[in-house]
Formats: structure tokens, sequence, C-alpha cells
């Protein structure tokens, strides 16, 4: 543990420490006579005061509509904004949290689950926590070592650290309360997102079904820590009770979806939880999503061809004990990382009989079709495409795809839209319910998907049985990368789940941009990948303001009130999935600057700093080596074990090392000691010496100084 620059706090958050002594008395609910303060935070608190004054939980309020009651700032007076304060996170990679505030006290994660503990009107730091995570932990982190935020109640703020901690620090002083390790180390598991908690549980899931995992979702006591109950998503190899919450459902319908061989009997068959997770109050039931396979290919993981619950899929148990209620599976039989833990949203819509108000869960996953479900029953109501889906001719009365044949690729490439990075990813979409709009940070990121041919001799490593080098010419010139840039598109939705259609569109320049933040004041806020910032017109996409981040802009923004002046935050830095494994879809390499929280308020008149890192020299540091057949063969072990953090095609973004330019690449010593030997563990490059052999290392680097030099004759380093 790390605690920088502990303070004392002032104001309501003193009364605090007299209720903290009754912490361990049981749950704050059963008690009466609270004092004002964060240990007051509770279930009830978070139901009723979230998405107002304060922000209490991750998606603004237990439905997570992420749309706040605040209309201070609106659509006559945005145009003032400016910035209030800004505060530097301590790393240069990504940044994905959403800030809580209570009491007047930001609390937001940046990189490597890194905790800070802010004055939500000054910026000024009160406490940090460093869980001093093994950097060697960043190779199991399929999208960046990034956090989306943390969980607060009853005095505690809780944060999921990224090599599978989960821990309740002391809302005061950043200190360790409690922490529990909920996955086997030992296997390539991680957590990236932000920890729910209701009714005295803390809800979290996991991460690493690219590696080979078995995903769950877990509920520990807020007091103590202990396991509550686990629910697992898919079944165990021999489709025997593990003692869980989940047994019932995989005995009842769960295990009959799944063969009896494939790899997914030994890289654990994914469905990871990685991201949503929603308290439905109504029901007394939570509702998460559910993630890829493991492997993505359907034809390795279960040759059977069955649905594979639940993979892909929308679930909800019972909030007490975790058993079972019902799911609707978006993508049966999962072939393509069309994950379907992106945002869930519940609303009252007007879709029952004659009109009736009926309670609904809506999601707009992956695959690029918007879900309407019943959110008592899972009920199929209504999907439609909100992307293009050349996968799929649409939907049948059940919700089920009707498949392309060919998007059951195999050995010639099928490109294919939506790609595994979707048509929608992590960033939070919003809803409106005065004006009955979902807000989709939608995007289209096709992909080439072919069978891996040598999937069977492959070492247990990243484990998609997808052969990225497909399609993929051993020497690439620069114009290939702007072809593929070119390809890429992103827009902000205002969709209308009733009339099921877009009531209008903002096109972006770029995929990859920022979540999205509802207000009463007819606002919706996004950020983008090129650094700015924006609001728009709620009911029509007009844009109202716009102001410069100098960084990334891809986090979920907040906003909260203090001493009477609304404020409006969001975090920023480069990286996470698209950064690293797309850099060709950057016009220019990017600053590889630290990532901030950066806050505005109507007349604020501070200025972001620009923080930029040294450029790098992009020049190759050797003469150009080896015979088509080596560099060709380095083109395939590249695409395999380096493009997912380096970037396709040898072209980084510049959040991670461009190889190219590499002074190792310059030396095969030198690069032998750090992808083989794991000179620089430390920094979280490890050894591949368990996938790769010295000849095929000596290949990747035949292949990223060619496309060095390919790139320098052609006019530059992009």
């Amino acid at each position: 543990m790390n605690i920088r620059n502990l303070r004392s706090w002032a104001g309501p958050a003193l009364l605090a420490g007299t209720a903290l002594l009754l912490a361990a008395c049981g749950d704050r609910q059963a008690r009466v006579a609270e004092p004002e303060g964060f240990a007051a935070v509770d279930t009830a608190r978070i139901s009723t005061a979230s998405a107002a004054d304060e922000w209490l939980t991750y998606g603004g309020t237990y439905d997570e509509q992420r749309h706040s009651k605040l209309n201070q700032i609106n659509k006559e007076n945005v145009s003032q904004l400016g910035v209030a304060w800004t505060y530097d996170l301590a790393t240069n990679r990504g940044v994905e949290s959403t800030p809580i505030v209570v009491d007047g006290v930001m609390y937001v994660t940046s990189a490597w689950s890194v905790v800070y503990a802010l004055d939500a009107k000054t910026g000024a730091e009160k406490w940090v926590y460093d869980p001093a995570v093994d950097r060697a932990v960043g190779v199991k982190a399929c999208c960046d070592v990034v956090n989306r935020g943390v969980a607060v109640y009853d005095g505690k703020v809780y944060v999921g650290v990224i090599d599978g901690r989960l821990e309740a620090l002391n809302a005061e002083t950043g200190e360790v309360i409690w922490s529990k390790v909920t996955v086997d180390q030992s296997l390539p598991y991680t957590i990236t997102g932000a920890p729910r908690v209701v009714n005295g549980k803390v809800l979290i899931g996991n991460g690493g079904a690219e590696l080979g995992v078995r995903g769950y979702l877990s509920a520990y006591d807020t007091s103590s820590g202990d396991l509550v109950w686990r629910f697992y998503t898919v079944p165990n190899p021999l489709k025997q009770p593990d003692g869980a919450a989940s047994d019932d459902a995989f005995v009842k319908i769960g295990n009959v979806t799944w063969g009896d061989t494939g790899a997914w009997t030994t890289d654990g068959g994914g469905g990871t939880v990685w991201d949503s997770i929603v308290y439905d109050e109504v029901n007394n039931q939570i509702i998460f999503g559910v993630g890829n396979g493991s492997p993505w290919n359907r034809t390795f993981r279960d040759p059977s061809g069955g649905d594979n619950l639940f993979l892909s899929s929308i679930v909800a148990v019972d909030v007490d004990t975790g058993t079972y209620k019902w799911h609707f599976q978006t993508t049966p039989g999962d072939n393509w990382d069309y994950t379907a833990t992106q945002t869930i949203i519940l609303a009252d819509l007007p879709l029952g009989e004659g009109g009736a108000t009926r309670r609904v869960a809506m999601q707009a996953p992956k695959n690029g079709f918007f879900y309407v479900v019943d959110a008592a029953t899972g009920q199929y109501i209504s999907g439609d495409a909100y992307v293009p889906v050349n996968w799929a001719t649409g939907l049948d009365a059940n919700g089920r795809p009707v498949e392309v044949a060919a998007a059951r690729y195999g050995k010639e490439p099928f490109q294919q839209t939506p790609g595994p990075l979707g048509g929608h990813n992590w960033q939070p979409m919003a809803y409106n319910p005065d004006l009955g709009l979902a807000y989709i940070p939608a995007q289209e990121i096709p992909q080439a998907y072919a069978e891996d041919p040598r999937f069977a001799s492959r070492p247990t490593g990243w484990n998609t049985g997808i052969d990225f080098s497909a399609g993929v010419p051993p020497i690439a010139p620069p114009e290939v990368a702007k072809m593929l840039r070119a390809s890429l598109k992103g827009r902000l939705i205002a969709w209308d789940p009733v009339a099921r259609k877009p009531r209008w569109t903002v096109e972006h320049e770029n995929a990859w941009n920022g979540g999205v933040l509802s207000t009463a004041g007819g606002l919706v806020f996004q950020g983008r990948l090129t650094g700015d910032f924006s609001a728009f017109d709620a009911a029509t996409g007009d844009k109202l303001w716009t102001h410069e981040l100098k960084s990334g802009g891809a986090s979920g923004p907040g906003t909260y009130m203090i001493d009477g002046e609304q404020y409006v935050t969001i975090t920023t830095g480069w990286g996470s999935a698209f950064a690293l494994a797309a850099g060709f879809g950057y016009d220019e390499k990017v600053s590889a600057s630290v990532g901030k929280v950066v806050t505005f308020k109507i007349g604020g008149t501070q200025e972001i700093a620009d923080t930029g890192l040294a450029p790098i020299d992009a020049t190759p540091k050797a003469p150009a080596f080896g015979s088509l057949a080596m560099i060709s063969e380095g083109t395939v072990h590249y695409a395999r074990n380096c493009a997912v953090c380096h970037g396709p095609l040898g072209v980084s973004s510049g959040v991670l090392p461009d190889l190219r330019w590499s002074a190792i690449s310059g030396n095969k010593d030198a690069w032998k000691g750090v992808v083989l030997d794991g000179n620089l563990a430390a920094n979280g490059m490890v050894s591949f010496a368990d996938y790769l052999t010295p000849d095929e290392v000596e290949a990747i680097r035949a292949y990223v100084l060619t496309q060095g030099h390919t790139a320098v004759k052609a006019g530059g380093g992009k």
C-alpha cells in the first residue's frame, strides 16, 4: 500500500469518523438515526440521492441510466462552460474511470487500479492508494491495464484490482480495511470493471476469456469481505455441481447446450462478467452481462455446435442468494467475441398492453442489435440493428439471430461487421427518461475472421482460434494502414426504443469515442477519441459546446453540485483496447500524455496543461533483413503474440512502444533478452518463451524492421 499526501478532512466528512466505529456492528440499513456523512451511504441513499447533487454509483443510479436530475447547466448557458480544475493521474496508459462523488469528495481510478480521493470542488488531493500490482500481470489484460472506477458504501471505497483482488478502503484515509483474492491468480484472470454495492453486498466479476478462463459473478459481504454467493456463467468440464448458486441453472438448462469435448473442457469456456452489473430494485435481482467464449471460435471451443449458455447473455439472479431467475442470449454459440457485457439500462416504457408501462432492460451489445427485454422475466420484446450488420439478416420472433452461413467462418477470411471490438464496446450509454431516448456511443470496426490453422498445435496463450494474419501482406506499405483507417467510423446515436429506430445521429471521424452523460438540462455530453469533449442538444443532436481535452476522452462523464454550483467531469487518457490493438486507426501518432481528471463549471477559467511525453525517433534502428518466407513467418507470430498491444501491421498508436522504431529491434541479443528472457518483465513485458522459439522471435524482428523501412521509404513513419 502506498498512501500519498494524507490530509485530514473538513466539513461533513468529519462526521463519518464516528459512524465508522460502528461499521462492524451489522448492516447499515438495520440501524436508525445514522449521522449524516459518508458512513450513511447505503442502498437507500444510492437509490434516492444519486445522479443529483452526488454521483454515488457507476451508472449514476441503480437503473444505470446515467441521467442526472441537475439542470443548472442547460442548453441556454452550456456555451459558458470552462475548466474549473484538473488533476494529473500518474499514468500514460488507458483511463476509463467514471468519477464517484460523495460528500464533496471525488473517488476515481487510473491504470493499474490506483485509487485517488480528491476535493470535488477544487481538485486538491486528499489521498492516493496504489495496490502495488506486479506489472507482469499486464500480459493477462487483453485490453490495457485499465480500471472503470470504484463503489462506495458504509464508510468504505471498494476497488477491483487488475490482479484479481477486491479491496475495501477506509474512505477517509485510503487504508486497506480488507483485501480478498477473488480469482485463481495462477490463471490469466484480471479485473477491470467497477464493483457495484447493494444491501450489504459488493459484486464483482472478472476478465480473461481471451486467454482461457471460466467466468463468474461473485457477491462479497461489504463489512467482512466474506464470499456470500457465486454464479458461474459456464459449466465446469465435468458438468458437475460446484456448490454455487448457478448449479441448478446448469443442471436444468445449461449443461445440454455444451458438448463433452473441445477446448472449453481445458480452457475454461470463457463467459467472463467484466463490465455491466445492474441492481433491479423492483424485482430484487441482479441483472448482468456475460462475455465471449474461450476460445472465440466455436469450432474449436465446442465441436458439438451448441448454444453454449450463458455466453453472450443477459442473466438475472436473486440479489440475496445469487440463484438463477432468467436469461436472454443475444448471440447463441458466440463465434466472434460478441460479448453482452455492454451497458444494461433499466427503464419503464409504454410497451405493455394498450400502451401500459412495462419495466424493461435495454442493451446495445457488441453484435450490432439493440435489445429490449422484460426486466421481470427476460422475455424478448424487440431487437433491431443499430449499426450495419452483415453476419445476420435480422432476428427471428424469439430474438435469435438469423445467421449468414459465411459468418461461421472457415479457412477463407470473412470480412465481418461488427468486428470483435463491436458496434458498441464498454463506453457507457445513457438514457433520458423525459425524451425516451437511449444514447449509444456506436462504431464500425470491421474484422476479417478466419480459422487459425495452427490452433491445435499452439501453446496455451492468446486463445481465440482466429487467424489474425489472414489476408495481411507480409510487407504492408502505409497505404494498407490508411485503407484500414478509412473503414473505421463512429457515431452518437439517439435511439428510440419504442419506435425502434434512431431519432438523430451525430457522425464522428473515427471509432472508439467516449461514454455518454444525459442531464435534465436537456444535454448529452460525450468525449471523443480525437481529444475533445462536447455537449449536444438531447432532443436534436445539435452540438452546443466543445472543449479540447488534450488527450483521449473515452470515459463515462459525470456531474454533481457543490455549494450551489454544478460541475461536469471526465477522466482522460490514451490507451485501452483500440489504442493498443488498432494503432492504424490514428491519423497521427498520439502524444503519450499523462491522464487527467478534467472538471468544468459555468465561468471556469483554468487551462488544461499539455503534459505530453517526449516524441519517439521514428526511424528503424537496424537494416532490414530476412527472406520473404522469414518475414511471412514473422507476420503470423507478430499477429498472434504482439499485435494486441503493439498494433497490427506493426503500427502502434504511441501508447506502448512502436516496435518498428524500438532500440532493441536493432540488436538480436537485446531483442531476445526482452522477448524470451523477460528482461523488461518489471515493466509489464514478460517473457514469451512459453509461446515462441528463438527462430520465431527473430522472424518477428525481421518483420517489424521491414515494416519500419517500408514506412520510411514511403515518406514517413505512419
